[in-house]
């Protein structure tokens, strides 16, 4: 009889932990939370955190409770795969990341993959932050949709602003030595060339990513070149480390980034005295634009965490992510990966700072309005400051989403297709 009734108590345990699982829609995050660009990641896990309460609080999606079950990749592409698969067997179909692009496109090429093998049990890779072009362009593949603007998207919109600047004579270029970096740095040579090519590039520099702790030597070159501005797309720690080996040196520019709201970004920009002389291009905007749901939301995050949703740049895209994955599996009346993709082929959606964004069919890249902003002291009362600085971002032009398009030469195989995706 004892062991009829521990038979049967451990079948209730096993019946009530499985009807649990059912009750919850599991996404897999995985991102560093250990080595180069943990403390971004951390804050990125908390965002996300952040969101799943926000569905869950409104009833969750299709009545499950989300839960965001963090995988550490180390910031990694070999460890980040491991990952992946730790979470596809813990019986998780939906994976999201950002933190590098290297990184992206060995997991769209991981999951592609699985797919192909596995029918009826694909993966949805959705991407917050990674924005090499490549990913939806010659690399495009249908399980993976992108809400961060991809760096040639910013690149047109940084460089249209700069061309605009007749104090920017001489500028150098530093960026990572990874596929994001090289673009960046690619791009800005064309552009910049085709719209100002009155602009010398006195310097031209690819660092390891995540990996250099002094960058005196490499500040001691742009010092020595005679720059006025520097362009860079670093983030992270390569981005702070940058900006307070170049304050300690005495070097004296302006700044035209991607990421210098990344954590220790503003810190670093306000302890340098760099008053209106940091400058960045993101689908962001500014904390303190005059849009009540955005206020609303980074008011009630700051309260909980105690910094902005702003840091780093990229994870404001997270928001539009998730809130999309809800509104596209309401309207499959579906939790299947491939019914969620086909939804959110086209969709338009309201987005984070207020705005109309859609999400191209052709290549699942997100277009939005994009915003460059100005990191200095808040003279006008505004609400939120940066990492306690007192200072913050303020807007100085925004680009509406028709003129943020770019061209495709994504040739995206479909699961309808009758070959397998990777041979398209």
């Amino acid at each position: 009889m004892r062991k009829l009734m521990t038979a049967v108590l451990f079948a209730l345990r096993m019946f009530g932990a499985t009807a649990m699982a059912q009750d919850t829609l599991k996404i897999g995050w995985i991102d560093p939370l250990s080595g180069g660009g943990a403390d971004q990641g951390e804050r990125a896990l908390k965002l996300f955190q952040f969101l799943a309460n926000e569905l869950n609080a409104k009833g969750g999606v299709l009545g499950k409770q989300v839960e965001i079950v963090p995988f550490d990749n180390k910031l990694n592409p070999q460890e980040t795969l491991i990952q992946a698969q730790k979470a596809i067997d813990a019986g998780i179909r939906i994976l999201t990341q950002g933190q590098s692009s290297a990184v992206a496109g060995a997991l769209t090429v991981f999951v592609t993959k699985y797919n192909e093998r596995n029918p009826g049990k694909e993966v949805l890779y959705l991407n917050y932050a990674a924005n090499d072009p490549v990913l939806t362009n010659d690399k495009c593949c249908f399980w993976h949709f992108r809400w961060e603007a991809n760096s040639d998207i910013k690149m047109e919109a940084l460089t249209n602003y700069m061309k605009g600047i007749p104090s920017i004579k001489k500028l150098y270029l530093i960026n990572q030595d990874y596929s994001f970096g090289q673009s960046v740095r690619s791009q800005a040579r064309a552009m910049l060339t085709a719209k100002r090519p009155d602009i010398q590039i006195v310097g031209d520099e690819l660092h390891p990513l995540q990996k250099i702790t002094d960058f005196a030597p490499y500040i001691a070159k742009i010092k020595a070149s005679g720059a006025d501005s520097v362009l860079t797309g670093n983030w992270s720690q390569d981005f702070t480390l940058l900006l307070k080996a170049a304050v300690d040196a005495g070097l004296r520019v302006n700044w035209y980034t991607y990421y210098a709201s990344s954590a220790g970004g503003p810190t670093a920009i306000k302890q340098g005295n760099l008053n209106n002389q940091v400058f960045q291009v993101s689908a962001l905007g500014a904390p303190n634009i005059d849009y009540a749901p955005s206020q609303a939301f980074e008011k009630a995050f700051r309260s909980k965490y105690r910094f902005a949703v702003a840091s780093p740049a990229s994870n404001a895209a997270a928001v539009t992510e998730m809130r999309m994955l809800a509104a596209a599996a309401d309207r499959a009346k579906s939790l299947e990966p491939v019914k969620i993709a086909l939804a959110l082929e086209g969709m338009e959606f309201e987005v984070f700072r207020g705005g109309k964004g859609y999400m191209r069919k052709d290549d699942h890249q997100f277009f939005q309005p994009m915003y460059i902003a100005l990191f200095g002291e808040l003279t006008n009362g505004e609400p939120f400051d940066e990492e306690n600085t007192g200072w913050g971002w303020k807007v100085v032009e925004k680009i509406d989403t028709a003129q943020t398009v770019l061209p495709t030469t994504c040739k995206m195989g479909r699961p309808t297709d009758s070959a397998p995706l990777s041979e398209k």
